[in-house]
């Protein structure tokens, strides 16, 4: 797309200081995932990094060029493993990552924001992305366009990721799942209804508070170990239930609420965030009574295409879901700066010391062994 006109990248603190026609590239990214989304970053910001300005210093960087935005780049530098580091703007609540960018970008036209990234990261040993799909078209024309700033850019595993295409209706979806699955759900759901239990799925209106505290009462007797930035999930649900996207499960016993999962339905896909129970009342199952009504929910009423468990490779995940991927992390060292050619380095260490535990063996026979 590079034809000589000239560009420019601006830098704000907030997205909610961003012009108008880059928070339409965000709303177009955010088509795709709600992650790439300006609603999405600006809870992030308000409920993590606004507690850390003077550890974290955020940044959306927007690039100007033929009269129009090309692209958003929402990063944040902060003290990492090699001292001075840019990263993306995620953390571990983020499942997928990626940049707004125009439809018709070449690496080459990305060149000012890396250089931009670069110089404005005040001699940043590296450059860390993630999580992104490896197969996307933002991850190729970053990486890309790391390198042609002068980085030595990287890609790595991040982590597996379980998802099932929605090909079926609830009742035959239920067919395919494990023999022990649906025996589960047919002996508890006897069982919890008799002891007095019912489950709900809220989706916003007068029950939103009360159906937030409950949540949380849940997550508190759960196994999960508190969360350090306890505003973030509230938010994440009061923006979901404003949009439209709430799906907040709750199996309760009486008046207590025994199980929650939160689930975000957009675009066609339903992406499971958050679940928890509480241990005490593991043995009636709630939480996957919950699930099956969400799942039923997600494909009978919402008529979703995709369904997806985020992040980790949890082993009950392949018991609903039955396709894996993989999500990716860019790093990009500067060779430059003495921290980065030792993150350089390392790097160099690692990937020949991966390539040599691949090699095949030698076999026995073979006489140059």
């Amino acid at each position: 797309m590079t034809d000589g006109t000239s560009t420019r990248v601006d830098t704000y603190r907030h997205v909610r200081e961003l012009p108008a026609e880059a928070l339409a590239l965000l709303a177009r990214a955010e088509e795709r995932h709600i992650e790439f989304g300006a609603d999405w970053h600006a809870n992030l910001v308000d409920a993590v990094y606004a507690h850390e300005p003077q550890t974290h210093e955020v940044r959306f960087q927007v690039l100007h060029g033929q009269g129009r935005v090309l692209a958003v780049l929402p990063t944040v530098a902060h003290a990492g493993t090699l001292g001075r580091e840019v990263s993306a703007l995620s953390n571990y609540y983020t499942a997928i990552y990626a940049p707004a960018l125009a439809d018709d970008l070449q690496p080459e036209d990305l060149l000012p924001l890396t250089r931009a990234l670069r110089k404005n990261g005040a001699r940043a040993a590296a450059y860390r992305f993630a999580p992104m799909d490896p197969a996307s078209r933002e991850f190729a024309l970053l990486k890309r366009a790391l390198a042609l700033a002068g980085l030595s850019s990287h890609a790595y595993f991040a982590f597996g990721n379980w998802y099932e295409p929605v090909r079926q209706n609830w009742a035959d979806y239920l067919k395919d799942r494990a023999g022990q699955v649906r025996s589960t759900i047919k002996r508890n759901a006897k069982k919890f209804a008799a002891e007095g239990g019912r489950l709900e799925i809220v989706q916003g209106g007068e029950r939103l508070e009360a159906s937030i505290a409950a949540y949380q009462a849940v997550y508190a007797q759960s196994w999960k170990v508190a969360e350090p930035y306890p505003d973030f999930v509230p938010g994440l649900i009061r923006l979901s239930a404003r949009r439209g996207w709430l799906r907040l499960g709750l199996a309760w016993l009486g008046e207590k609420p025994v199980a929650a999962q939160i689930w975000i339905v957009a675009n066609g896909r339903a992406d499971i965030y958050k679940l928890a129970y509480d241990e005490a009342h593991k043995a009636l199952a709630p939480g996957t009574l919950l699930t099956a009504l969400l799942m039923e929910q997600a494909i009978d009423v919402d008529g979703v295409l995709e369904i997806d468990y985020l992040i980790g490779d949890d082993p009950y995940k392949a018991a609903w879901m039955s396709r894996r991927r993989e999500r990716f992390g860019l790093v990009a060292y500067d060779p430059l700066t003495p921290r980065g050619l030792l993150g350089l380095t390392r790097q160099a260490v690692g990937e020949a010391w991966r390539r040599l535990r691949a090699k095949p063996a030698p076999r026995a026979d073979n006489p140059s062994a």
